[in-house]
């Protein structure tokens, strides 16, 4: 009985009923609403219905009258006549169809031309007879309410009939523009009810304290019960400093007697400074006083912030028993508090150096006054420590001052291992000198310098080893001179600091040796000096991330001379950072080398560099990252020509600049990223005028976080729209003008400034498709020998361009070409329209041919065969004198 009248109170309580009347306005808003847009819907259907009925008879009649229409009706097509006639009208009077039809039911006009001469749906009989017709009927517009009148000629009799109505759905649409105003009406309603419920619930929570009768008369039948239980003494004070009431734990804690309240708090004999914080009724937080021979802790706050009477009130608690065990907590709370905020502080960089001088900041002043950090030097480099001899070097130094006899950073000392720091390294023990004054041994570094530090107050030390995975890496040394001594509890502290930054240190060590063998492997797969040509003035820039950025990455460049004295340049990239970045742009830049001696087309070396990408990834699934996601740009310029043909893979547009210094992107069309397969690459030919300028870069240029990529575009393109400069200077001015403090990624930048094979330097003969051409020839080049100056080279170059002539015209189709070449070697071209290559072999004694190729090969440094457009052409090289090898360049 008793739960269920609670359970009755607290339903009827001030907050429930706020509630309740709350729902109870909400929902009669809601039943007026609901009943308005019921009341609304049918009166405006019915309103909506009885103007459609009247405006449709009304159309109806008066087109049905209207002048000429009896006249239109005996005409030879009374279509074309009433149709415009008939939708001018119904436009005009707003229905939402007008059709004229025959007695008979078939329509003369209609909105829509598809349905005249069909069929009019719907009742006709009674206007056929001279009547009229309204009805509802779903007809080719829908349903629609619609009348039908007749058209009489002069005598009277039906000659026609016409019918006019609108459709349902336009009737049924009135409402809607009524709705909003309703709903909006009906939002306003609710707010009213809402905010005027809030402002009456809160001034019955306020007046009440949020509390109900039942919870009130609760509240002061069990408030003795509760202030007397409580392990807490409890005082009540007013305005004035009388005690107005004490539990029986404050009696206890203070002796009390029986008639201490209603008396002033300095007459009740308590110890003199309790008795003022009590009296002055200010704040007081856990304020620990003496009273006897207990430790009190107070907390005292007054009644009145919040509307109450004048006074305060204080807690008592008897922390006597708890002091010590408090004390220990405490050191205990602040050592967890140091070990954690180590965790944060020490370690944020993947750095050495600045990870052990972190160490030393972090403990500097909170654990120690000096602290000093040496590190083996193998670990510097990245290396583990080789376990013989004590040889460390100081690489972090912090004290509270810096005049002391402590060696600097940088020094490399040479521990005696009977030292604290040389026991430290090589047993790996932590070793406590709590008297530095005694000279117990720890001095005999050197006994000078040992006498200058505890000259300056160094009185303690803790020398701890910096191990991590069962290496010591170094020794961490914490010295005091202004605080207490080191003691035995501050050992294990020491430990655990030095273990925390032995980790970070060595994770640091080895992303150190890590990046080491990425930036060699990179540096030795990259070019290390450009190959000597004559078609381009090229320089080149790389430059690695930084390795707090993720390290050496997989951008590369080449430049590759290929036959004809054309010349291939390329830049690539393989996302990512690392090793396997490092080492998958080795096997991609040596595919490349590799498909470039094949001659192919750019678009088609791309091809077969995908085509290996994917086999790459097929191969190592499972073992790795895939190589997806590398990009390559790839260009071959023929100074002969001075054409560039060039084609990317997910890579950004070269820039080319032009002799005046204007620059712009080439418009080369962009490929899928290597390794995606199915989409095909396409090569774009460019000439580039002599003394142009061809500038390829990686995505690490261009990017940056603080600003966005068509930014960094824009910026390289001005950058680079400047006549007259060396591809040396260009290379300074982009990197000067766009490179990031600390690379996040890697940057390689190939700056070309194109030649031209000049007349002096080329030769070139159509070759008639007779053998006795080849004489014509031979005679020809010996006449460009002997103006070059090469008339000891005469013979072989003679020897090798009447074999190929032969071979061309006797098996191969026209036209036949041959072109010389003075570059730093001689180079001999024979082409010609047939695509079959010709194959090197050796002629048995009693074969009359097949030793051309052979003796070609025998008498030139190279030979090979590349496919044109049109056929093939086979070339040779031939070594110059040195002479004239370097004035070919010019």
């Amino acid at each position: 009985m008793a739960g269920f009248l609670g359970r009755l109170r607290s339903a009827l309580s001030v907050r429930t009923v706020a509630r309740q009347v709350f729902s109870l306005q909400a929902a009669i808003v809601v039943l007026l609403v609901v009943a308005a847009v019921v009341a609304l819907v049918l009166q405006s259907r019915a309103d909506s219905q009885r103007e459609a009925r009247n405006r449709s008879l009304a159309v109806a009649e008066t087109f049905a009258n209207a002048p000429g229409i009896e006249e239109a009706l005996a005409g030879p097509d009374p279509t074309a006549v009433l149709q415009p006639r008939a939708e001018e009208a119904r436009k005009a009077s707003g229905v939402d169809f007008l059709v004229a039809m025959t007695t008979d039911g078939i329509r003369l006009t209609h909105p829509d031309p598809a349905q005249i001469g069909k069929p009019y749906i719907g009742t006709i009989g009674p206007a056929a007879a001279g009547g009229t017709v309204r009805e509802t009927v779903t007809g080719t517009l829908g349903p629609s309410t619609r009348a039908v009148v007749p058209v009489t000629d002069a005598e009277g009799k039906v000659i026609a009939l016409v019918s006019a109505g609108v459709t349902l759905d336009a009737v049924s649409g009135v409402v809607d523009h009524q709705l909003p105003l309703l709903f909006g009406a009906a939002a306003a309603a609710l707010a009213v009810a809402t905010f005027g419920t809030a402002l009456v619930g809160r001034r019955l929570r306020r007046q009440t304290r949020g509390l109900g009768p039942a919870e009130m008369t609760r509240m002061y039948e069990h408030h003795d019960a509760v202030l007397h239980a409580v392990r807490e003494g409890v005082l009540i004070l007013d305005g004035d400093g009388r005690l107005v009431l004490a539990n029986d734990e404050a009696r206890r804690l203070l002796g009390l007697s029986p008639d201490a309240e209603g008396r002033l708090v300095r007459e009740l004999g308590l110890a003199p400074d309790i008795a003022g914080l009590l009296a002055s009724g200010r704040s007081a937080t856990d304020e620990v006083h003496l009273t006897g021979d207990r430790l009190l802790a107070v907390n005292q706050r007054p009644t009145d912030p919040d509307g109450g009477p004048s006074g305060c009130v204080a807690t008592l608690r008897d922390t006597t028993e708890l002091q010590t065990v408090t004390g220990r907590a405490d050191v205990a709370q602040e050592r967890l508090k140091l070990l954690f905020d180590a965790g944060l502080e020490i370690g944020t960089s993947l750095d050495v150096e600045r990870t052990s001088q972190e160490l030393a900041d972090f403990a500097v002043p909170r654990f120690a006054d000096f602290v000093t950090v040496d590190l083996a030097d193998p670990v510097l480099r990245g290396e583990e420590p080789s376990g013989s001899g004590t040889a460390m070097r100081r690489v972090a130094f912090r004290g509270v001052r810096d005049d002391t006899p402590l060696h600097p950073p940088g020094k490399l000392i040479r521990f005696v291992p009977s030292t604290p720091q040389g026991l430290g390294f090589g047993s790996g023990e932590t070793v406590l000198e709590a008297d530095m004054t005694a000279f117990a041994g720890w001095q005999a570094q050197d006994p000078a310098r040992a006498r200058r530090l505890v000259e300056a107050g160094v009185h303690s030390m803790i020398a701890g080893p910096l191990r991590a995975r069962g290496v010591i890496l170094g020794v961490v040394t914490f010295w005091r001179s202004r605080t207490e001594p080191f003691e035995h509890d501050d050992v294990t502290l020491a430990e655990q600091l030095g273990a925390r930054a032995a980790v970070t240190i060595d994770n640091a060590r080895r992303f150190t040796r890590e990046h080491t063998l990425a930036v060699a492997l990179q540096r030795s797969l990259l070019p290390r000096a450009l190959p000597e040509q004559n078609a381009l003035d090229v320089a080149h820039r790389y430059l690695p991330a930084h390795a707090g950025s993720g390290g050496v990455g997989g951008d590369w460049f080449d430049v590759i001379p290929l036959p004809g004295a054309r010349v291939a340049l390329v830049v690539g990239d393989v996302v990512g950072h690392g090793l396997h970045a490092a080492a998958t742009m080795g096997r991609l830049r040596t595919a490349v080398h590799n498909f470039s001696s094949l001659d192919l087309a750019p678009d088609e070396l791309l091809w077969h560099l995908d085509e290996l990408v994917t086999r790459i990834d097929q191969d190592e699934s499972g073992d790795g990252p895939p190589v997806t996601g590398a990009t390559c740009l790839y260009a071959l310029y023929d100074p002969g020509t001075q054409m560039c043909a060039m084609a990317r893979a997910g890579h950004f547009e070269p820039v080319v600049v032009r002799p005046d210094g204007s620059a712009a992107f080439a418009a080369v069309p962009g490929g899928p990223p290597l390794g995606l397969s199915g989409l095909p690459f396409e090569t774009a030919e460019i000439r580039l005028p002599e003394g142009s300028g061809l500038v390829l870069y990686t995505d690490g240029l261009v990017e940056d976080r603080t600003r966005d990529i068509d930014e960094g575009l824009e910026l390289l393109r001005r950058t680079l729209a400047h006549p007259g400069r060396t591809p040396e200077q260009t290379c300074s001015a982009v990197l000067d003008a766009m490179l990031p403090e600390q690379p996040s990624d890697d940057i390689a930048l190939v700056v070309a400034r194109t030649r031209a094979l000049g007349s002096t330097r080329t030769a070139a003969w159509d070759v008639a498709p007779d053998p006795s051409a080849v004489g014509q020839v031979r005679a020809a080049v010996a006449r460009t020998m002997a103006e070059w100056g090469l008339e000891e080279e005469s013979f072989t170059t003679e020897l090798i361009l009447s074999e190929l002539v032969t071979n061309a015209i006797r098996y191969a189709a026209e036209p036949v070409r041959v072109r010389l070449i003075r570059d730093r070697a001689l180079i001999c071209e024979v082409s010609d329209g047939s695509s079959t290559a010709p194959h090197l072999r050796r002629a048995a004694t009693t074969d009359e041919g097949g030793r051309g190729l052979f003796l070609v090969a025998q008498f030139a440094d190279r030979w090979g065969t590349r496919y044109t457009a049109e056929g093939k052409v086979i070339w040779t090289e031939q070594p110059l004198p040195a002479a004239s090898a370097s004035d070919g360049g010019r």
